[in-house]
């Protein structure tokens, strides 16, 4: 990867690869246990998984596959049922897949199965080697850097994935020896061992080899990620929710969208993300954990970080709401409007050009363009409250802490520093003063200079 990150730590779909592995093994399987064995960047991995149905088992010696497996006899030996054994860097395997794999293992009464896969281009894997005749036994598996020009040109491969009897799996571990180029104890060679004594080993070819392919590049990480994307914008359009453009899009898997949304292009929906029925996001709106209720409008280049819009509210375009905004229904955030951690009332509106930080605005209250809240005096915020059905007239200040009673008005260009009565007009500007005839007095003026 050409990183200083572990690699199963990179990102997809705004999550560690590892999760995809893991969450189609703890959410599609619900095994008795889940061991995660780490290495490198051990410690970050463990903070990044910090779910107790999770135990780490560390390899401190990086001698292999199967050295990495036998890590994990102690807290196993005990256990007589089937384990199976992901890759971390294989995150396109989907839960389908692996439950046809235990039970045909399981049908099968087998020591161990592989799963395969064929690839057209099978280079940089393990190769499958069978027998001849009708049933094609599996007879080895031999690493790419062992394998003879002929071996190399087997399109079956082995995909790193199998299920295994606990007692013979760890029976086999012990007779493993690093007798290959690069001096490793290979988890592969317990095929080995099961076919010398005699142990039945089964087989199951994964419908798809994208779903095996293992993540060593930056290139191959890009790959994954669109793949996976591919999945689950389909997941939503099959719900209901309309998608044009569907390339241009991107939704990570922790989002929730309802029936009859439609999604315009180059929208970016992350994080712990709900939209709700009926709604229009887009085009080119970010969203990020955030709640927005039905029939609600995001329009074109808005913005949206932590916050809870309510139903039928309609924001940009060109807004942007900062962590800790809310929007009550039918509220209205206008192009070039800034909100952060404020609440927005019902039916309130701000078309335009204006910033509220720190505040409370009720209902029905008119926000004029250029108004700002002025909530920081350099050491300190101080909050703002609007009461209902105030008019703000454009290009403000309201300089906090500061109130406006119910039904107030403020004066267009004033600066506002101490609370107003409810039902008062504020105005706070210098009388204007016009001076007669002079532009004529200017012109000449200047020319007598000249």
């Amino acid at each position: 990867m050409r990183s200083g990150l572990v690699k199963v730590l990179h990102p997809l779909l705004g999550r560690p690869m590892l999760s995809f592995p893991l969450g189609v093994a703890l959410e599609g399987l619900h095994p008795e246990k889940t061991v995660v064995i780490v290495g490198h960047q051990a410690d970050q991995i463990r903070a990044a998984f910090p779910d107790t149905k999770i135990t780490f088992v560390e390899q401190k010696e990086q001698l292999g596959t199967g050295h990495a497996v036998s890590m994990t006899e102690p807290m196993l030996e005990d256990f007589k049922g089937t384990i199976l054994i992901l890759s971390g860097d294989t995150p396109l395997i989907t839960v389908e897949t692996l439950t046809e794999m235990v039970k045909h293992h399981r049908d099968a009464k087998a020591a161990l199965t592989i799963l395969t896969a064929l690839r057209e281009e099978p280079a940089g894997y393990g190769r499958v080697i069978r027998g001849k005749g009708a049933a094609a036994k599996v007879q080895k598996v031999v690493e790419e850097k062992d394998a003879t020009q002929r071996e190399r040109g087997i399109k079956e491969v082995n995909t790193g994935i199998y299920c295994v009897q606990a007692p013979f799996l760890f029976q086999a571990i012990s007779a493993v020896r690093p007798d290959n180029a690069q001096k490793e104890y290979y988890l592969p060679d317990i095929i080995e061992s099961a076919l010398r004594k005699k142990k039945k080993v089964a087989t199951v070819t994964a419908p798809d080899p994208v779903e095996v392919m293992g993540i060593n590049t930056r290139a191959e990480l890009a790959q994954a990620e669109d793949i996976l994307a591919g999945r689950v914008r389909r997941h939503w359009m099959a719900e209901g929710v309309t998608i044009q453009d569907p390339g241009s899009v991107y939704i990570e898997p922790s989002c929730r969208i309802g029936r009859d949304t439609v999604i315009y292009p180059n929208c970016y929906l992350r994080g712990e993300t709900v939209i709700g029925e009926g709604c229009r996001i887009g085009p080119q709106v970010e969203i990020v954990g955030s709640q927005i209720g039905n029939r609600v409008q995001i329009r074109f280049c808005t913005m949206i970080t932590e916050s809870r819009i309510a139903d039928e509210a309609i924001v940009g375009p060109f807004s942007h709401l900062r962590p800790q905004s809310q929007l009550e229904k039918g509220a209205k955030i206008g192009n070039f409007v800034e909100v952060k951690k404020s609440r927005i009332g019902p039916g309130t509106k701000a078309n335009h050009l204006a910033y509220i930080g720190d505040s409370e605005v009720g209902a029905g209250v008119n926000i004029g363009a250029g108004a700002i809240t002025c909530n920081y005096d350099g050491f300190h915020k101080h909050r703002t409250i609007i009461e209902d059905g105030v008019f703000v007239g454009s290009n403000t200040a309201l300089v906090a802490p500061i109130k406006l009673g119910k039904g107030s008005s403020v004066g267009a260009g004033s600066t506002v520093t101490k609370d107003v009565p409810p039902y008062a007009l504020a105005v706070s500007r210098a009388r204007q003063k016009s001076i007669k005839k002079w532009a004529m007095k200017k012109e000449k003026n200047k020319g007598q200079q000249g």
